[in-house]
């Protein structure tokens, strides 16, 4: 997986972020976090929360990184497939858990 691939296939495009815009994603993430820790929520509805946080949280580094995942079918996977090249090889670990999660997520 390349940035080269990735655009060729039309499943990032370049971008220029603002501070602006991280701003809105790192306080969304923040929200989530804060839901997903409520007592009282079902098990479903926190792990859809907490999921969320990394989504958006792969959506940072991509958009760090100069990119912007398109909204393709399988953007999500996409997205955490993308991660590993902006935030590099020790995120891979992080990617392939990411990966079940969706996986888990796409079957509730």
């Amino acid at each position: 997986m390349t940035w080269t691939r990735l655009l060729a296939n039309k499943e990032v495009q370049k971008h220029r972020t603002s501070k602006n815009e991280l701003d809105n994603i790192r306080a969304l993430i923040t929200r989530d976090l804060e839901d997903a820790a409520v007592k009282g929520l079902s098990a479903d509805r926190r792990f859809a929360t907490a999921y969320n946080v990394a989504l958006q949280a792969a959506n940072l580094a991509i958009a760090c990184a100069g990119y912007r995942v398109t909204s393709t079918p399988g953007h999500h996977r996409i997205a955490f497939e993308s991660s590993r090249l902006a935030l590099g090889r020790p995120a891979g670990k992080f990617a392939d858990y990411f990966e079940v999660c969706r996986r888990k997520r796409a079957a509730m």
